[in-house]
């Protein structure tokens, strides 16, 4: 595994919890280095690190550059790991020339591209020119970092976002984003004791991230269980207890479960409904969800149920809610242009809770998806509420630093590299705004299962991402 110096530091940042809004323990790491190193370092008012090195011998003259990434990861496990993100240390594994978490995210996502910054900014014979390094924070949860950077606190003119997934790939432009939450009471009723009370569960779903797998044909976790609760109430007075399911607001659900009751003459005929079902499943999803698993499992009785017009309100909404991509792109082959992502259900404190987010590389369609879920909700009576957003970053194919980026990967590797936008945001789109004049490209080794536990990093294009860093900085114009 080459460079050692950079997998070092990525298997050290393993060790250290990081989850979003819980960077502290990272960033003071990144802190002792840089004083370690004698390299000057200020935090800003939100918490993102800035570290800087001069210049070596000979390229005193070379436009300064910025290299980014972000500090904290997506925390996601499969059901039957026992982890706690807060104090365990990531377990790994080398599975055919990758790198894996053991049931959890590995956080290559981003702590690859911290790694790299953090050997670049302590080795002793490579060549650059002055370097800044911007390490965000909370960029999983709403890209609070890069929203809250200040202006004129960077002097970097060029910026090297360490943040893409795909070897080869060089991204010029990304969708923005906003988030639509919905909240919608409900109230309980006394279950008859002739009912017969199941658990429904789904997994063993891809999932996967909300932006880039949005059009791979991923199932929704969600979207699968609701099915089953669907011809539930119309064929067997089913009745809902609890229906849980996803977590993050950028993540595809992978993952269901709802707590139901079926009259128990009922019962038998359900759960062969349920078989059937699975059954049905496996031959719409033979490519994209190999693994795919829907149970029925009978648990201790429970006591009450949302009453029948509540359940039927909630259920039919999610079948009606939008998921996946809403539009492609007109100007760019096979690029999505906007989407949704139906992410998460809780039931808590007699509410329920639906997480979802919205992408588009056009802002005008951005809001219109937005309120196009917003309203699916507020025809039963759900409140609804939008996040604040984030801006795209608008392509630009005559970007200087883009050809600098495809010029040295054809060098390297005598092999040509794309020049793409990606549906997900990147916080170029937000540094941006603060930095309206600074020149970006976005790049990265292969990752596969990002926001997801079988999140994986190919170890042979990480040494691929560092030599082309290092040729990068070398060629980094002169001011």
């Amino acid at each position: 595994m080459e460079p050692k110096i950079l997998w070092n530091y990525f298997l050290e940042i393993l060790k250290i919890p990081h989850a979003s809004g819980k960077e502290e323990k990272l960033r003071n790491y990144l802190i002792d280095i840089a004083k370690q190193h004698n390299l000057e370092y200020s935090v800003d008012k939100v918490g993102n690190l800035l570290i800087c090195k001069p210049a070596t011998k000979g390229y005193e003259d070379r436009k300064t550059v910025v290299l980014q990434s972000h500090i904290d990861m997506v925390c996601e496990k499969n059901n039957d790991v026992v982890f706690d993100f807060d104090k365990d240390p990531i377990q790994y594994e080398i599975v055919d020339g990758w790198i894996k978490g053991k049931g959890t995210t590995l956080g290559a996502d981003n702590g690859i591209g911290v790694a790299a910054q953090l050997a670049v900014l302590t080795s002793n014979d490579i060549e650059h020119g002055n370097i800044e390094c911007l390490f965000t924070v909370e960029e999983e949860t709403g890209l609070t970092g890069a929203a809250g950077l200040e202006q004129n606190w960077m002097k970097a003119e060029i910026l090297l976002n360490l943040d893409s997934e795909d070897d080869g790939q060089f991204f010029m432009g990304c969708a923005g984003g906003i988030d639509t939450a919905i909240t919608l009471p409900y109230s309980l009723e006394e279950l008859p004791n002739t009912y017969k009370c199941y658990e429904i569960v789904v997994k063993g779903l891809a999932g996967g991230h909300s932006g880039d797998d949005i059009n791979k044909g991923r199932e929704n976790a969600l979207k699968l269980c609701n099915r089953v609760l669907l011809t539930g109430i119309r064929s067997y007075d089913l009745k809902l207890n609890q229906f849980v399911g996803g977590n993050l607001r950028n993540a595809i659900p992978r993952e269901a479960s709802a707590k139901i009751a079926v009259p128990s003459e009922k019962s038998q005929n359900f759960e062969k409904f349920v078989n059937e079902f699975y059954g049905l499943v496996k031959k719409e999803l033979p490519v994209t969800e190999p693994n795919v698993v829907v149970q029925l499992q009978p648990i201790e009785p429970f006591a009450e149920a949302l009453p029948n017009a509540e359940t039927e309100k909630l259920v039919k909404a999610l079948a009606a809610a939008p998921h996946g991509v809403i539009r492609m792109a007109s100007d760019i082959p096979n690029f999505v242009e906007t989407s949704t992502n139906l992410a998460a259900i809780k039931m808590q404190n007699g509410e329920i809770l639906i997480t979802t987010s919205q992408r588009s590389s056009i802002e005008s369609r951005k809001y219109e998806v937005a309120d196009q879920v917003a309203s699916t909700f507020q025809l039963i009576g759900a409140k609804t509420k939008h996040g604040d957003g984030y801006p795209g970053w608008a392509p630009n194919i005559n970007s200087p630093i883009l050809k600098v980026a495809l010029d040295a990967f054809k060098r390297l590797y005598n092999e040509e590299g794309q020049a793409l936008a990606i549906h997900a945001g990147l916080e170029c789109g937000l540094i941006s705004e603060k930095y309206p004049n600074m020149d970006m490209v976005s790049y990265g080794p292969t990752m596969r299962g990002v926001h997801s536990p079988d999140e994986r990093m190919n170890i042979a294009t990480v040494e691929r991402f560092w030599d082309l860093t290092l040729e990068i900085l070398k060629n980094i114009p002169k001011r």
